[in-house]
């Protein structure tokens, strides 16, 4: 996993260096640890489990923490974000594929979530949906095409 602190530093973990942790429970909210032969007492003052935020206090000092595990982080790499929405108008591949079937037609009206198109990349069916409510203005590919990353696929007006 990897590990944000106030936006400016990075680390990155393994299970097995969790699993040393020299960490004492005092409370729901309050641990001692020990780390390199010195006491640290930590403390949770927030969590944002949902968006793996967190505010601890070290002795007194004040850290914003973002967790990010394997799959945050290969979820980020295919172009993705979690939790977020779009309100675009361009529609574009997330990822490499070749796109199966094309769902919408030109001047359509399509209502936000309907599926677009559906594009297979890495042996899986993605359903690509609708942002927001709107027209389809332009199709830019057609069943059976290969797409990269980023290319553009429909325009909503």
């Amino acid at each position: 996993m990897k590990v944000k602190v106030n936006e400016s530093h990075e680390f990155e973990f393994k299970s097995s260096d969790l699993e040393k942790l020299d960490l004492l429970k005092r409370s729901a909210s309050e641990f001692h640890v020990i780390e390199k032969n010195k006491s640290f007492t930590v403390k949770l003052e927030k969590s944002n489990f949902k968006n793996r935020e967190y505010l601890v206090i070290v002795n007194s000092n004040s850290y914003t923490v973002k967790i990010s595990n394997e799959i945050d982080q290969l979820i980020k790499e295919m172009g993705f974000t979690i939790g977020s929405s779009i309100k675009a108008n361009s529609i574009k591949a997330p990822m490499p594929g070749i796109i199966l079937s094309v769902n919408v037609e030109e001047n359509q009206e399509v209502k936000e979530g309907e599926t677009l198109l559906i594009l297979e990349a890495m042996k899986m069916e993605n359903a690509i949906i609708a942002p927001k409510d709107g027209f389809i203005k332009s199709i830019f590919i057609k069943s059976g095409e290969t797409v990269d990353k980023g290319v553009l696929l429909i325009e909503l007006a």
